[in-house]
């Protein structure tokens, strides 16, 4: 019983106080004729349901921005977190008063007025800073004039092309949409245009450069209508330095170390099978760490990605040129000994083929003597199975001795010069596609 005598007073003189603090301070002080009336148009005909202009033409709402802080740029979530005041400013009749004063008012106040209902497209995660109070500001001038700012902390997704990265410009938005009221009830503009976007010029961020930004006016056609719309739109340049010194030279430097086994003699196997199989595990471990840092986004064939397979390309090369230099060594030093037999084959092969050869080219006279003469020759009364057994036999030996002329062409007759040409063709190859390759992820 008692808790309910309490609850009824509490509100009883809650009610009046409410009702004071927005339309009877003129009650209060009524030697203050320059910004009572103003204050009692809060209570009197002011309905917070209604917009301004209601029925009539639509409210347009001027908003500019400060870019406090971004305090972080995902690639593998491919957003952006910023830290934002953001004001907007309208004006409404109900709310002239006489005078030129303007006031600013208790933030809690924001729940009697319309307020636009203003959002951020895109956004993931978003929040109102509340420390110590809410941080929000009500200030009302005499001509109706309402300035409304927020602090708001939002993520917000950014579609970003990863293929040139690291040596990527990104573009992010930040639009700012109304919810339900329509280009028929509202109308969004900049209240400077470019210059109402402040404190983004001044960023420093970690790993990107502010290349420029600007502002647009842009609507948005959904279902229900058409949604006026403001867009800021910046350009984040990475910067490359980092990842210079982290990944390509400390990749350029493993393919260089590859190519000290081309100075080291054809006899040391352990020496140049340890350089060539550590090289290729550390290029290995290179490629892995640069992928885990971004291992959402390894859909993406990145620049980085690239840069280090040409590297591991290179590295790998380097090993397979000494086996094949180690093998055509061991294959000259096991064809050193003396070898009669095959040689003595080849010898009659030839011959046979010299003899056939004769043959074939006598059978082919006399059957254009014959062609001449105008003689028919049945193919019952001659028998040319011996003529066509040789003449397989002949296609049978020219191919093989075309194999034997293939083969000896890419057969190393000095295994040394393997490592000779390779001491010049590999650090050449490797500065050509270095020129390629800059030249078009820098410049295309």
């Amino acid at each position: 019983m008692f808790c309910r005598y309490f609850c009824f007073f509490s509100w009883c003189l809650l009610l009046p106080t409410q009702r004071c603090s927005l339309g009877h301070v003129s009650d209060l002080h009524s030697s203050d004729t320059t910004s009572l009336p103003g204050f009692e148009n809060l209570t009197m005909g002011y309905n917070k349901y209604l917009r301004p202009y209601f029925g009539g033409e639509p409210v347009q709402i001027a908003m500019s921005l400060d870019i406090a802080s971004i305090s972080s740029i995902s690639e593998s979530d491919m957003d952006y977190t910023a830290t934002i005041y953001l004001r907007q400013r309208w004006t409404d009749p109900r709310l002239v008063f006489h005078g030129n004063k303007s006031f600013t008012l208790d933030a809690r106040l924001v729940e009697l007025l319309w307020v636009p209902d203003t959002y951020i497209v895109e956004s993931k995660r978003s929040f109102l800073h509340d420390v110590t109070v809410g941080n929000r500001l009500i200030r009302l001038f005499s001509n109706g004039t309402i300035l409304y700012a927020l602090r708001i902390t939002t993520t917000v997704a950014c579609n970003m092309d990863l293929s040139k990265y690291p040596m990527d410009t990104q573009t992010c938005r930040l639009q700012l949409e109304s919810w339900g009221y329509d280009e028929n009830d509202v109308i969004f503009i900049w209240l400077r245009g470019n210059d109402s976007v402040h404190g983004i010029e001044k960023l420093r961020l970690s790993q990107y450069t502010v290349e420029r930004y600007y502002t647009l006016v842009s609507k948005s056609q959904q279902e229900t209508g058409s949604y006026p719309r403001l867009i800021l739109q910046f350009e984040l340049r990475r910067n490359v330095l980092y990842f210079i010194l982290e990944t390509y030279v400390p990749s350029t430097l493993l393919v260089m170390l590859s190519w000290v086994s081309f100075w080291i003699t054809l006899d040391s196997v352990p020496a140049r099978t340890c350089i060539g199989v550590t090289t290729v595990l550390s290029m290995t471990t290179l490629m892995i760490g640069s992928r885990s840092s971004l291992s959402k986004t390894n859909c993406f064939i990145k620049a980085i990605d690239v840069y280090l397979g040409i590297c591991f390309s290179f590295i790998f090369g380097a090993l397979v040129e000494y086996a094949v230099a180690h093998y055509s060594s061991s294959q000259k030093c096991a064809a050193g000994a003396p070898q009669e037999g095959p040689a003595n084959e080849l010898t009659k092969e030839m011959e046979e083929v010299n003899i056939t050869n004769m043959l074939n080219s006598s059978i082919a006279s006399y059957k254009r003597k014959i062609s001449l003469t105008s003689i028919e020759i049945s193919s019952n009364t001659v028998n040319c199975g011996d003529f066509t057994m040789k003449t397989h036999e002949k296609i049978k030996c020219v191919l093989r001795n075309k194999m034997h002329r293939i083969i000896g062409y890419f057969t190393i007759q000095n295994p040394s010069n393997v490592d000779h040409y390779s001491k010049l063709l590999f650090p050449l190859f490797f500065m050509v596609v270095n020129v390629f390759y800059w030249a078009y992820y820098l410049y295309f």
